[in-house]
């Protein structure tokens, strides 16, 4: 795919000169000016104006490799989620609520995906399909006002095809990857680190190819990311990068699509090594540090009153 433009520089160069002409002391506001000045870039005016309309998009899917126990959730969890979700009684919910956000739900993919030790996660077909779903929600969501997107997802089991993701993508083998996720034990732990070996092992067919590797080893809500991901980039629209998932799916849509990265933010720091290395190869530095494990876009909320913050320092407001 052809480069994503970038943000503007001028509006961010102009950022920087009024915040360097607060009465304050150099450099007082620490990584809230850095805020400030990207979120001027994306809007390519200076100072950048809060953002008015937060939406959270989350993509629903299943996977197949969660019937092999390397979650400590049942597979049929994913519709639990889903339901408190819809109902608006979710964590994701609530911190909306706090942020000002509203949350959307896409449902993508057709029933569980391939088990990604023993077969192909999605088929070619699937992951196009997957792909246009999420460019849709990013359009649906720009068309519609949205003026910063917080992407998240609601599998259980997904942390397993991130860890194939960006040790293909990376080079890395799956110790170095595979972490406790939604809080495994260690049987679990190593039925998860043979899995991992396993699609691993299987992605040597396609190399570092971001469709490729999505259709060997990733998912529905996966590829729905990336498009929804490269999509916003291509709409101008700055968007809050949440956990594992969606840092791992920024690494494919940035090589799908490249200076994309330029158009997102990395709000939270979770327990994953899959996000520490995606996010060291996007070279983002999170805003936060919570140690989450949530997943379903609830780090990223929690940044969106940073970023409110940062504007209206920046404004004077």
């Amino acid at each position: 795919m052809p480069a994503v433009a970038p943000p503007d520089d001028a509006a961010r160069a102009d950022a920087r000169r009024h915040l360097e002409g607060l009465p304050l002391p150099s450099h007082a506001l620490g990584r809230l000016a850095d805020v400030a000045a990207w979120l001027a870039a994306c809007q390519a005016r200076s100072p950048a104006r809060p953002p008015a309309s937060p939406r959270v998009v989350l993509f629903a899917a299943e996977h197949g490799i969660a019937a092999a126990g390397v979650s400590a959730f049942d597979p049929a969890e994913t519709a639990v989620r889903l339901a408190a979700v819809r109902a608006g009684t979710s964590p994701t919910n609530s911190l909306a609520t706090v942020a000002g956000a509203d949350v959307r739900v896409v449902e993508v993919g057709d029933g569980p995906s391939g088990r990604l030790d023993r077969e192909d996660a999605l088929t070619g077909e699937g992951v196009q399909i997957a792909l246009a779903a999420g460019r849709r929600a990013a359009d649906d969501a720009v068309d519609e006002g949205a003026d910063l997107l917080v992407p998240g997802e609601l599998a259980v089991g997904i942390s397993t095809p991130v860890a194939v993701l960006v040790a293909a993508l990376c080079a890395r083998e799956p110790v170095a990857v595979v972490g406790r996720g939604s809080g495994i034990d260690d049987n679990a732990w190593m039925r998860k680190a043979a899995a991992v070996r396993d699609g691993l092992r299987r992605t040597k067919a396609v190399g570092r190819d971001p469709e490729g590797l999505l259709r060997v080893a990733g998912g529905a809500d996966l590829a729905a990311l990336v498009g929804f991901l490269t999509q916003a980039a291509r709409r101008r629209t700055p968007v809050l990068l949440d956990g594992a998932a969606v840092c791992v799916a920024a690494l494919l849509a940035d090589a799908h699509s490249p200076g994309a990265r330029a158009w997102w933010l990395a709000a939270t720091r979770d327990t994953e090594p899959a996000q520490a290395l995606a996010l060291e190869i996007l070279g983002l530095d999170p805003l936060l540090a919570l140690d989450l494990r949530a997943g379903a876009a609830t780090g990223a909320l929690a940044a969106v009153p940073l970023v409110t913050m940062a504007a209206r320092v920046a404004a004077g407001s």
